[in-house]
């Protein structure tokens, strides 16, 4: 943290000297792109791989995090403003700026970058200087070349991934480069490590140099808005601080993880569970679930995944006419594993930094509830001829209406959650056992159920619905495929804009988690 008698004064040079050089490389961003009419965004990831470089020898001119952390707070102060009252164009993303052509998708990356620095100079100063020199360093670094090498010779773009068109040959450049990085500075740094990193083979090392060069690439794939500059060193200083400070994660259970997550993200593609965007978020989700929580948290999540997809994808014919009543289809992508699964990985998150029990019921109760979701929906739908009841009014509605209800659905969220806590149990989890076998069932499959309710009194209240004039029929898309191909926006009739299906199902997940946490904090059984 930030110590204000650390304010040294032999750190005043060098806190001006910082200035001088951040004022420069804008000064000679404006000067390029206005008088030499250089692309912006070339010289916007000029100045970004410029300051990754700079901020990488930040600890070794520095004595305190004072004076590094004040340069920081006026560079965000200064990024706002640019971003408010536009100074310096040259440092903003700008229509038709790279040969794609596509609409310029605004970037608070400018932001980010000041306000990601500061946050690790005051969790990493003390004890972690090479955590957040690597994760600054790759993120300056690799982020800027993978941008300049894909709109310059990218060709092969990659579909649905994200607002900001991404590229092969750009995704393979940020992979290589963080892999040379982190390689290095992997051996440079090597005489700081503890814990799960100390005296480890140069063999692991390099595995995993690879495997975080990997999930930094696909940050940076799923990102836009220019989020990946908080992410990217947020992902990477994570992982390393828990390898060296948690005694429970050890480096060869999260490198088999990460393996386990990459073919299981691989196969969805194959099978087409999930899209371009969904099996990357997938391999992210995976990596810190699998790699992290070990098999405890890993056999919940694989029998939620594994069993709605194989849900979702029998009674093809039958269902097929809720196709396009639903948002998405059965093919999920990274908005619906947000949906599905973020809770539960800002979960995993928590519990890592904590090592809190009543953590791992509060997983327990987001994968029951977003079972029990899916599961409502997927077995509503399949069952021949249900009728289904509007949660708020009890009035008949059609099947696959928002917030509708029905027997057989119902029965199957109940279902859906006690498996949950089954495949918890068949792994033998003593914190289950301590709460009592018969207890755990009752609270994670009912967690599940009242969730699945929560997730149909949203639908039927605030989530957006819409009258499809083509089709005349009542539907949760924003637009439909006209005869001609052209589209055709569907009017608002209930709801509001702003609540799609992957926000309720995110309240669904949340308050499933938020009951059995409460149970088990109240009981003070941990």
């Amino acid at each position: 943290m930030l110590n204000l008698q650390a304010a040294l004064p032999q750190d005043l040079p060098a806190f001006f000297l910082t200035l001088c050089f951040a004022a420069l490389f804008v000064l000679l961003a404006e000067l390029l792109t206005r008088r030499f009419s250089v692309s912006g965004l070339v010289v916007r990831k000029i100045v970004h791989l410029s300051m990754g470089v700079v901020i990488f020898f930040v600890p070794g001119y520095f004595q305190s995090n004072f004076y590094p952390a004040l340069a920081a707070l006026l560079l965000l102060l200064f990024s706002a403003l640019n971003i408010r009252f536009k100074w310096c164009l040259s440092l903003l993303a700008l229509p038709d700026e790279d040969k794609t052509h596509a609409p310029a998708v605004k970037s608070y990356g400018t932001l980010l970058f000041p306000l990601v620095f500061l946050v690790q100079l005051l969790f990493l100063w003390e004890s972690h200087k090479w955590i957040l020199q690597t994760s600054m360093l790759v993120m300056g670094v690799s982020d800027s070349l993978a941008a300049l090498v894909g709109s310059s010779v990218g060709k092969k773009h990659i579909e649905h991934l994200t607002k900001n068109p991404k590229t092969v040959e750009g995704s393979l450049t940020m992979f290589f480069s963080a892999f040379v990085l982190l390689s290095a500075s992997l051996f440079v740094f090597s005489p700081f490590f503890t814990g799960s990193l100390a005296n480890v083979p140069i063999v692991m090392l390099v595995a995993l140099a690879l495997l975080l060069a990997l999930v930094a690439t696909a940050v940076e794939a799923l990102l836009s808005h220019g989020l990946d500059n908080f992410f990217i060193p947020v992902s990477i200083a994570y992982i390393l601080y828990l390898l060296q400070m948690n005694q429970t994660v050890f480096l060869e259970r999260f490198l088999f993880g990460g393996l386990f997550a990459f073919l299981l993200a691989f196969f969805s593609i194959k099978v087409k569970f999930l899209t371009n965007s969904g099996a990357t978020a997938t391999f992210l989700l995976g990596t810190t679930i699998f790699g992290i929580g070990g098999m405890a948290w890993t056999v919940p999540l694989l029998t939620f995944y594994l069993l709605s997809s194989v849900l979702s994808k029998l009674g093809k014919k039958r269902k097929a006419k809720f196709d396009l009543v639903f948002e998405k289809g059965s093919q999920r992508d990274a908005g619906q594993v947000y949906a599905n699964g973020g809770i539960a990985w800002v979960l995993m998150v928590i519990y890592s930094l904590t090592n809190d029990p009543a953590i791992f019921f509060a997983y327990l109760g987001t994968l029951a509830a977003v079972q029990a979701d899916t599961w409502a929906t997927e077995i509503g739908t399949l069952w021949p001829n249900p009728k289904a009841w509007l949660v708020t009014t009890f009035r008949e509605v059609p099947v696959g209406t928002s917030g509708g209800v029905s027997v057989p659905g119902t029965s199957g969220a109940f279902l859906g959650s006690l498996l949950i806590c089954a495949s918890a149990m068949v792994i033998n989890i003593q914190w289950l056992k301590d709460f009592g076998l018969l207890n755990s069932f009752l609270l994670i499959g009912f967690s599940g159920l009242l969730a699945s309710m929560v997730d149909s009194f949203f639908g039927a209240t605030v989530q957006a619905q819409y009258f499809d004039p083509i089709r005349e029929k009542v539907t949760e898309r924003t637009h439909s495929l006209a005869p001609d191909g052209s589209l055709v926006s569907n009017r608002l009739i209930k709801g509001t804009p702003l609540v799609n299906n992957d926000l309720v199902n995110t309240l669904c997940a949340l308050s499933g988690s938020a009951l059995a946490y409460t149970v088990i904090r109240n009981l003070h059984l941990f």
